[in-house]
């Protein structure tokens, strides 16, 4: 049996190379892919360029322009970037079938076996770059018996691990040497002590059953531990791997916590580690590309009608719905615009959706001309979600969900493409005595219609507000006269009590003033208003309005 081997692809500068892929030849200054970071601009990605200018990443925009004033920004695309590995891990199955995406900008190849076919490990590695420089993509590559030591070699084999302050390194710690450590001039004022020669090495390979060796002068970080931990270790004189693996393991445990151990088991093979690969996506898209560019609204329509019918065909031998589309636009001049449209119910119906693209028309601007449209269904769902039913059940079931009453679904989605689906709310009934939490707002268009709403022992009010205080005039319960809104009423017909108490078990702010007297009042002016008596808890209690049942 073959004996397992991993091969971990790390692409460094993967964001700021995509860019310049989509630019090439363009670009002539150092490039940085920024993002949000807690309210701060920040650096998620260099090209090669900027590295070596001195910037890194997870450094403050305003610092790095401080270092390079020619820096040349540009705003992180997480759906493209994203999109882009996904690619590259198609790509990489022509190496091996087994292939696992490590987000953001790795990916991880199980290669048991099939090395052979390239002439040997050092043959695929060959390969791997060469296809990369084709592709201008950087990359490196570490291959080890394990998922850990491969992606270690990936990214440390050859960097230096740093002393975390003079005189931490264990073989810098010795009594004898400590005497001396004054004529060293790096450590006369605190200075770091002098680092591993070593230069990083874009393809490392450790060979079959020595990972221990591989990995021992890799620095900490190379075994996935958090920042922290690799500070406590640092602060021990523990700088490397080889450093760790002579450590009483009960103790390690203890101190730093299991992770430690876990991660180090790991990377030696003591723990299994599988690779999960992705399976196969659904993609639902057609795309017409137009020999002359077109501008009116017809000839937009027009090519709708050609792509709706082929990719509903598409989603109902997946036995799929649509439940959002976007159609891409790409103009003459390079630029694109996007339109996205939901659906409340999932369909595969060209005439369910065709109205709700063209209601979306009026908004596409075409430029100079349009040269090319692509229509993805990038959201779906099974249009028949009941299973293991008998025939009748089944048949019925799916033909309900499929040919069931479908105008509220057709109005929600003709709304929500003008309004947005997300404006569109819908009250379904929650487990609740308190008058105000009887319903939730939902989504309408991810929300189930309710049927049968709880139906409560006294009329709730039409329109429900928070509390707001009554001044009575008069005495009674409630009082004949009392003043709301700046207006007086007096009472005509009363109704009640109604005594609701309070969730106990919730310490609702609303309820502090605890158990109330609900009344029915009925003014001599023909209000119908719901007014409540609290009783007292952890405020002072009073008179309110609660609704109008109008």
């Amino acid at each position: 049996m073959a004996h397992r081997r991993i091969l971990s692809l790390w692409f460094p500068h993967l964001a700021a190379e995509r860019v310049l892929r989509a630019d090439r030849g363009r670009i002539d200054r150092p490039l940085a892919i920024v993002a949000e970071q807690s309210n701060t601009l920040t650096l998620a990605s260099l090209s090669a360029e900027a590295e070596a200018e001195g910037l890194s990443v997870g450094q403050s925009l305003s610092d790095a322009r401080a270092f390079c004033p020619d820096l040349l920004t540009h705003p992180a695309t997480p759906e493209q970037e994203a999109s882009f590995l996904a690619a590259l891990s198609r790509w990489s199955g022509k190496y091996s079938p087994w292939v696992a995406a490590q987000p953001p900008a790795a990916l991880l190849l199980d290669i048991t076996g099939c090395s052979h076919l390239f002439g040997g490990e050092a043959g695929l590695a060959e390969a791997i770059r060469a296809d990369a420089e084709t592709l201008f993509l950087t990359v490196h590559i570490g291959i080890a018996d394990t998922v850990g030591a491969a992606w270690a070699l990936a990214r440390y084999a050859g960097t230096a691990s740093i002393a975390h302050r003079s005189g931490d390194a264990i073989e810098q710690e010795a009594r004898a040497t400590r005497s001396r450590a004054f004529k060293r001039r790096n450590w006369e004022r605190g200075g770091q002590a002098p680092a591993r020669a070593g230069r990083f090495v874009a393809t490392s390979v450790a060979p079959t059953g020595q990972t221990r060796a591989a990995i021992a002068p890799l620095p900490l970080p190379a075994l996935r531990l958090e920042v922290e931990t690799c500070a406590k270790l640092a602060r021990l004189g523990i700088r490397c791997i080889g450093d760790l693996t002579g450590l009483p393991r009960a103790a390690l445990a203890r101190r730093f916590g299991t992770d430690v151990v876990r991660r180090l088991d790991q990377a030696l093979g003591a723990e299994p580690e599988p690779i999960s690969p992705g399976g196969p996506p659904q993609h639902f898209a057609t795309r017409l590309s137009l020999p002359d560019p077109i501008g009116l609204a017809d000839d937009i329509e027009a090519g709708i009608d050609r792509l709706l019918p082929p990719l509903c065909a598409k989603l109902r031998k997946a036995g799929r719905g649509a439940r959002r589309l976007r159609l891409t636009l790409f103009r003459t001049d390079r630029s694109l615009q996007l339109v996205e449209v939901g659906l409340a119910r999932p369909s595969d119906d060209p005439a369910r959706i065709h109205p709700l693209l063209t209601l979306q028309l009026p908004t596409i601007e075409p430029g100079f001309g349009i040269d090319m449209m692509r229509l993805q269904a990038h959201v779906t769902e099974p249009l028949t979600e009941t299973r293991h039913k008998g025939h009748l059940d089944a048949v019925a079931a799916a033909k309900l969900l499929r040919d069931g009453d479908t105008a509220l679904a057709d109005l929600l989605g003709r709304l929500g493409a003008r309004m947005g689906l997300e404006a569109l709310i819908r009250l379904t009934p929650a487990a609740s005595h308190i008058p105000e939490k009887t319903q939730t707002i939902q989504s309408a268009a991810y929300a189930v219609v309710a049927r049968d709403w709880p139906v409560p022992r006294t009329p709730r009010p039409l329109l429900m507000f928070v509390p707001e205080p009554v001044h009575p005039q008069a005495a009674g319960r409630p009082p004949e006269r009392f003043r709301w809104r700046r207006r007086d009423f007096t009472t005509r017909h009363a109704i009640g009590p109604e005594r609701i108490a309070p969730e106990w078990w919730l310490d609702d702010p609303a309820w502090r003033t605890g158990t109330r007297d609900y009344w029915r009042v009925i003014t001599e002016s023909g209000e119908h208003l719901w007014l409540f008596q609290a009783l007292g808890g952890g405020k002072t209690g009073g008179w309110f309005m609660h609704g109008d049942f109008g």
